[in-house]
């Protein structure tokens, strides 16, 4: 939506409201605008010049936010808003832009503005599941790492530090950026995520057998955490309880693609031909500069109902999801039938495997099933009585795994 007012000189120094409808199923409001400035910066105080400011109310006249001559852009919404402004639900109506006729020049001058709506529904969603801070042994604190985050482009971020979670009662509040709380349950025997609630432990982290493990975590399951198994094949810190059923979920790529991971996708896929049903994830495990990971690398995609926490680690469950190199690496969706990646299917011999990728230029797609593995060039396959599949995506130089999608499980 576009529209333009005329500011003329009578009002100036003057303070009004013109008002904009918001459409129904609005999740978020971006209002842009723009005018004749014939001279900007420090010369603007030098020379005369127009300068109007900017603010916006909602449909019951509440006061949103004032960003004066500050931002041209700025954004409202229930999750994420511009700094200055309010976060709040989108309801429906007469919204308005608030003016301020700071600077005028004679002949007046003209506004444009440029209201563009975020509707409801699933949408994809990029994310670092595994970063540490130095609430642990990380480099950067919160703010840095979200200023890092968003710079790569991601929606979301966890930071998982060692045993420690008191920064999650302090995570900041940072516009398109969504904080999961998380801390990394780091233990002799094995590495896991604890993600959505800030303090997972009773007491202390500390589990010395078989039995007090299981008794950590359902008590964290309790408090309604989800457990993520981490890098469960690396040769430094694997995992080597003799549990497999506490975790919910698999990191199956922790940092850049190597043969830790290559192991762990395989440990992955024997479960699965075991029965089980376990949604992956990825993420860096960055620490700092200085080291090898990178945030953002990998990422997991998550096809989320909004970029809430709480919707964010739903998908992420429910296996809605896949991991990738990064942001603008390959995007994979599975269908079959009504059921995507993660969902259980009925089998039928005439419903095919529908696969969509994007962004997977000189790539080999991998079909993965308990039968075994083979590269396919088809978008739909008729898949036989397999208890999941899954694909990779494979560069056909070099042959490195770029991407892995979750499983459709046949019923």
């Amino acid at each position: 939506m576009i529209f333009k007012i005329t500011v003329t000189k009578d009002k100036e120094g003057t303070y009004y409201a013109v008002p904009f409808s918001v459409p129904e199923g609005v999740v978020k409001v971006t209002v842009s605008y723009d005018y004749y400035r014939p001279t900007k910066g420090v010369l603007s105080d030098l020379k005369p010049t127009n300068c109007i400011d900017f603010g916006l109310q909602d449909e019951k006249g509440r006061f949103l936010g004032w960003s004066g001559s500050a931002h041209s852009s700025v954004s409202v919404g229930e999750y994420s808003s511009t700094n200055g402004y309010l976060c709040e639900k989108i309801n429906a109506g007469e919204w308005s832009v608030l003016v301020g006729a700071y600077h005028v020049l004679p002949e007046g001058v003209e506004v444009t503005y440029t209201v563009d709506f975020e509707y409801a529904g699933e949408k994809l969603l990029f994310g670092d599941l595994h970063i540490h801070s130095d609430a642990s042994d990380g480099r950067y604190d919160a703010f840095e790492i979200a200023k890092m985050a968003k710079n790569k482009g991601l929606d979301f971020v966890a930071l998982a530090n060692h045993n420690n979670y008191s920064v999650n009662f302090s995570l900041p509040q940072v516009n398109n950026l969504t904080f999961i709380p998380a801390v990394e349950w780091t233990h002799y025997k094995g590495h896991m995520n604890f993600f959505g609630v800030k303090s997972p432990f009773e007491n202390s982290f500390i589990a010395n057998t078989e039995e007090e493990m299981k008794d950590l975590i359902e008590n964290a399951k309790k408090r309604g955490a989800v457990i993520s198994v981490n890098h469960p094949k690396c040769r430094i810190c694997p995992y080597v309880w003799e549990n497999e059923d506490s975790f919910e979920l698999m990191e199956i790529w922790n940092g850049p693609m190597r043969p830790t991971n290559k192991r762990g996708i395989e440990y992955w896929t024997s479960l699965l031909s075991k029965g089980r049903k376990i949604p992956i994830v990825g993420g860096s495990d960055y620490h700092s500069p200085k080291g090898v990971a990178k945030i953002g690398e990998p990422v997991t995609a998550v096809y989320s109902h909004s970029p809430s926490a709480e919707d964010i680690l739903d998908a992420v469950r429910k296996g809605h999801a896949f991991v990738s190199c990064k942001k603008n690496g390959p995007k994979i969706l599975l269908k079959y039938g009504n059921a995507k990646m993660g969902d259980t299917a009925k089998y039928d011999a005439k419903t095919p495997l529908e696969i969509q990728v994007q962004d997977a230029e000189n790539t080999r797609t991998v079909l993965v099933t308990d039968e075994g593995e083979r590269v396919i060039t088809e978008k739909s396959v008729f898949l036989n009585k397999t208890k999941f599949a899954y694909v990779k995506i494979i560069s056909k130089i070099g042959k490195r795994i770029l991407a892995v999608s979750n499983p459709i499980y046949i019923n």
